[in-house]
């Protein structure tokens, strides 16, 4: 039998020898290069983590002791040591394992992870909460795979450095976020891995302090810290942890096993903020994804032998590429434009702009609010920022697009990736909210396009309004391949566009939904329910004069949206009818206000009535119960 297949707990773990640990790492790693074969997803970094997984659950006592991950996709080795190996086949699949933490999962998951930088201030109230609480456990923060481009990692270090609570920081440092690290700080992290002198030095302080520990006891050991301290205030830049209130360790090979079981079991009984520089690469054990990083952070299923993707990409272009041509294209218009993304160039498509114009790109790293901040420092020069983040990361940094864009009315232009239902990412991950908190932001410009054309007329319209603007699309492939941006017009600023003329009902359509909503009104014909259906690509500000229009000829207006129904479009229009036309009905059809667990994306869009089977249901459910009351 193999070693991982004995693993149901740490305990089962804690059993095996020393001398075979890295036997089980290179189990864990095939365990993970075939099952992810299968279900896709974030590889790279679990691969990069095996042996820090492994120590970290050998020297230390979870769930009595508190591990912290950063940014979950690098948990996959995590959840194989913590009795979820039979399960993981199931991974990113309806009801099954989570590709990020999840507390509800495991009890392993010490804090629900899927976006970066929450580890250490999550870290830091676990070690509160537990002085406040009498406890002696150990809490433990492993930030990295680019958290430390995050502001919010240093808000956590800023507290811990000088709390004086017994916590240990893991910098696991592979150099990458999704796309390389960017900044001063990975430049702080490179000097410190790089310098011989320094490393040489720190080798012989740590080799001496664990023999003279092991013969003389805690007063050698003391003595032995002083002096390491003293190294690093001559030779080190971890003096940068030190400043800040944490004593440094590190660096350390994150793929040596021994040396990770010996630094753990050194520092693990000292208290204060501690901690451990670890060294790691991205993809480790993975040919393929040792060679490129940022392709394999995470992707749909392949064959472990070619890395080939198992389903070949046909078709139209997916929205991300109509994106990235689109701004590439209109650049070479518009001087002015640039684009700026934190940490998602491949991810949002800017990456095919920064190749053709690099110094107009601006990849902040994983700095969300500084990103977006930034773009209105830019805005206020004449420059016009597209802003190119995904929905569920642009939630981070409301207050920046409020309080430095909104206030100013300067005009940056959002372009929001994955907004919708996203598949398989699951809950941290759903772009549903950002129709909501857009409209709410006064003076903001919210629109969606129904295809790769209106992506770009749409684009167009931003670069001529003086004000902020946003649009939103989904992970998902475009409805068909657009023209060349030259060939294609602004959409003329707040109109929509009627698709089809109906007496019974109005469908007023969002984005992805306008075609389903198309094709769930051809259905409602063949059995004579007339369904007018209209593109309302604009959701604020509202075309007016249509709206009139329809409200004079329907009973019921019915908006479709892919997003939370939860102060979304349909409220909005119903909130503006109240007014206006109190007599006509809204029926808003969208995401209701729950959680939504990870599947494929058309099968949580059947499961929401979101298809175009799925509206007419709802329709035709609407118009029997109309036709009741009617008689």
């Amino acid at each position: 039998m193999s070693l991982l297949a004995t693993i149901q707990s740490p305990a089962d773990l804690k059993r095996i020898p020393r001398e075979q640990l890295p036997d089980l790492a290179l189990e864990v790693r095939e365990r993970l290069i075939d099952c992810c074969a299968e279900t896709g997803g974030h590889i790279g970094a679990s691969l990069g983590v095996v042996e820090l997984a492994i120590a970290l659950l050998y020297e230390f006592d979870s769930p009595t002791d508190k591990i912290v991950w950063d940014v979950g996709h690098q948990a996959y080795a995590w959840k194989l040591l913590t009795g979820r190996n039979a399960g993981f086949p199931t991974l990113r699949q309806t009801g099954g394992i989570s590709g990020f933490l999840k507390r509800s999962e495991s009890e392993h998951d010490a804090f629900g992870a899927g976006h970066a930088g929450t580890a250490m201030s999550a870290a830091l109230g676990m070690a509160t909460a537990r002085d406040l609480s009498g406890g002696s456990s150990k809490v433990i923060a492993i930030v990295g795979d680019g958290a430390l481009t995050c502001g919010l990692s240093y808000e956590g270090m800023n507290n811990a450095g000088h709390s004086d609570r017994d916590i240990i920081l893991i910098v696991n440092d592979n150099g990458m976020s999704i796309s390389p690290n960017v900044g001063a700080i990975s430049k702080t992290l490179g000097t410190i891995a790089a310098s011989p002198a320094t490393n040489r030095l720190r080798e012989h302080i740590k080799h001496w302090t664990l023999k003279l520990g092991k013969v003389f006891g805690p007063e050698v050991v003391e003595f032995a810290k002083n002096l390491e301290e003293s190294a690093k205030n001559l030779f080190s830049d971890g003096m940068f942890f030190e400043e800040l209130g944490f004593r440094y360790f590190g660096p350390i090979d994150g793929h040596d096993l021994k040396k990770l079981l010996d630094t753990f079991h050194f520092v693990k009984p000292m208290t204060g903020p501690r901690v451990i520089h670890v060294i790691t690469e991205k993809g480790k054990g993975f040919a393929l994804a040792e060679a490129n990083k940022e392709k394999w952070h995470g992707l749909a299923a392949y064959d472990p032998e070619t890395g080939e993707p198992k389903k070949k990409a046909s078709g139209p272009p997916t929205w991300t590429q109509v994106f990235g041509d689109a701004i590439t294209q209109l650049a070479a218009e518009h001087p002015e434009l640039v684009a700026v993304t934190a940490a998602m160039p491949s991810g949002t498509g800017t990456s095919i702009f920064q190749k053709k114009w690099p110094e107009r790109f601006f990849d902040v790293g994983i700095a969300e609010g500084h990103a977006v901040t930034f773009a209105g420092g830019l805005a206020t020069g004449g420059i016009r920022p597209m802003v190119a983040i995904y929905s569920t990361f642009l939630q981070r940094a409301y207050d920046n697009v409020i309080h430095d864009i909104a206030v100013q009315h300067l005009p940056v232009t959002f372009c929001m990736d994955r907004a919708g239902l996203v598949g398989e990412d699951g809950q941290t991950h759903m772009g549903l909210y950002d129709i909501a908190y857009m409209l709410a932001v006064p003076g903001m410009t919210v629109t969606a396009p129904r295809d790769g054309d209106e992506m770009i007329g749409l684009l167009r319209t931003s670069l001529a309004h003086d004000g902020p603007f946003c649009l939103r699309y989904p992970r998902d492939k475009a409805p068909a391949e657009p023209r060349p941006a030259a060939e294609v017009a602004a959409v003329p600023y707040g109109t929509w566009e009627l698709l089809r003329e109906g007496k019974d009902v109005a469908i007023l359509a969002v984005g992805t939904m306008v075609e389903n909503s198309r094709k769930a009104a051809e259905e409602l014909a063949a059995e004579g329910i007339d369904a007018a259906v209209v593109n309302c690509r604009f959701m604020k500000p509202l075309d007016t004069g249509m709206l009139q229009v329809l409200a004079a000829q329907h009973r019921t207006l019915v908006t479709v949206e892919e997003g939370t129904i939860v102060n979304g479009f349909g409220a909005y229009l119903a909130e503006t009818l109240q007014t206006t036309n109190p007599e006509v009905r809204v029926v808003a059809l969208g995401i209701p206000d729950k959680l939504v667990e990870q599947a494929p994306r058309a099968e949580q869009l059947e499961a929401f009535g979101l298809s175009a089977g799925g509206i007419a249901r709802r329709l035709r459910a609407l118009h029997s119960e109309e036709s009741v009351e009617a008689r």
